[in-house]
């Protein structure tokens, strides 16, 4: 492994500062804590008007023997870079950066890359994940300074190894554990009393509604064919939903996201749990490969799928983690334990009552899939107390659906539908409770 010494950020009394940060690039691949020259290059025109560094153009380059990424970026930050197993995937964490086209992200790959993206992971914070085919070997990270008036460039190079110098070299690694978001609730979800949650709430208080945009920051979610993403339309109707919910003034309601920043699912579970809420509302967009398929669709958890499509969507939903680079090698199983069936069967009731409702209240006001209640293994359905329900918007692979999810009227549609059937779910007048 070869060692050298680069300057990286440090923050003194609010300011920052210089400080030598060991770089343990060559050999190493995973939990590799890396820094970058903190110079501050000068600005070009097209980020004159950003405090935060803005990255350009990405891009790939070579081929299966070595392959390069490269981002341009108008001036040097720090960063750190370390690699996953299972599936292969290169991580790097970056303070907040201004992404001048989140949607550019590559699933086409080249060499022994097969995809990237890039987004905000936490407040503060960024991350770019490369997904790469087969074992790989870190052999250069670095930044290069403006020349000539081209911007300053961060680069990653990647070279083939096999399997076991891939987790040689991971067990001999600087152990540095990447960062996760901060924003976890402080106590496990464990620690919360585990009682299934009727629909008229806790006596004595107003019912607590979680509201959650699916996917957000890294983890764009579906991509349209016109180039929506996913994580912003859940946002937009998300927000409208959990306000026409606070209008009543019945609900205490709390959003799992209100901006563009990455949440593990886990964490979502969570927020609900510990909120000890009544009912939690998951928004998504759904992607298909057959562009005529469209229309909406309530789901609930369960052990078993009700269809192949089902089973197929609850997959790729529950990659979001793996999407966002958080490393599920430590995950606990602490949640399965808790499980009882008793609770867990109550709760699944609960929740079978409300997605009915709700797509009763949909019909004839959204388009509706065929079959449109049905249910998978849903991770961010997992909460054992809390009835969860996972709505699938509609298909953003559907140039049709994509065009009408954009549109706020429909928008306002469809979260007044939402409302509604919340509505019907708790009774009219049961928020006469007070806080």
């Amino acid at each position: 492994m070869v060692l050298g010494i680069v300057f990286g950020n440090r923050r003194e009394g609010g300011r920052l500062g210089r400080a030598p940060v060991v770089l343990a690039v060559a050999g190493a691949v995973a939990m590799i804590a890396a820094a970058a020259v903190v110079s501050l290059f000068p600005q070009r025109a097209w980020a004159a008007d950003s405090t935060l560094p803005v990255a350009g153009a990405a891009r790939l380059a070579g081929d299966d023997q070595r392959t390069r990424f490269v981002m341009d970026i108008n001036r040097a930050v720090a960063f750190r870079i370390f690699a996953l197993p299972d599936p292969y995937r290169v991580v790097v964490d970056l303070p907040e950066i201004e992404f001048s086209d989140p949607s550019a992200a590559d699933n086409a790959g080249r060499g022994l890359v097969s995809a990237y993206r890039f987004g905000r992971f936490a407040p503060g914070k960024s991350r770019i994940v490369l997904d790469a085919r087969e074992p790989f070997r870190i052999d250069k990270a670095f930044v290069l300074e403006p020349v000539e008036g081209q911007p300053a460039r961060f680069v990653v190079d990647l070279v083939p190894a096999d399997r076991l110098e891939f987790m040689r070299e991971l067990a001999l690694s600087v152990p540095s554990k990447p960062e996760e978001p901060a924003d976890k609730p402080a106590r496990p979800a464990a620690a919360v009393p585990l009682q299934a949650v009727p629909p008229g709430g806790t006596q004595g208080r107003k019912p607590m509604i979680i509201v959650d945009a699916g996917h957000g920051g890294v983890d764009s979610g579906a991509i349209g064919k016109g180039g929506t993403l996913e994580k912003d339309i859940v946002l937009q109707v998300a927000r409208r939903v959990a306000d026409r919910l606070e209008a009543t003034g019945k609900y205490r309601v709390r959003m799992t996201r209100d901006d563009d920043r990455f949440i593990r699912l886990g964490d979502r579970v969570d927020i609900a749990r510990e909120a000890e809420a009544s009912l939690l509302i998951s928004i998504h967009a759904d992607a298909i490969d057959y562009a005529g398929i469209g229309g909406a669709t309530v789901y609930t958890r369960s052990d078993k799928a009700s269809d192949r499509a089902a089973e197929m969507l609850a997959d790729r939903e529950n990659r979001a983690d793996l999407i966002a680079g958080v490393d599920l090698s430590e995950e606990s199983d602490e949640v399965a334990g808790i499980l009882f069936d008793l609770v867990r069967r109550e709760t699944h009731n609960f929740s079978t009552i409300f997605a009915r409702g709700l797509v009763h209240e949909f019909k004839g006001k959204v388009k509706l899939i065929k079959n449109p209640l049905r249910s998978a293994r849903f991770h961010v359905l997992a909460a054992p107390d809390v009835p969860s329900v996972l709505v699938e918007l509609g298909y953003l692979t559907n140039p049709k659906d994509e065009k009408t999810m954009q549109k706020a009227q429909w928008q306002d549609t469809v979260s007044a539908a939402i409302v509604e059937s919340v509505s019907a779910y708790f009774g009219r007048g049961v928020a006469k409770n007070v806080n």
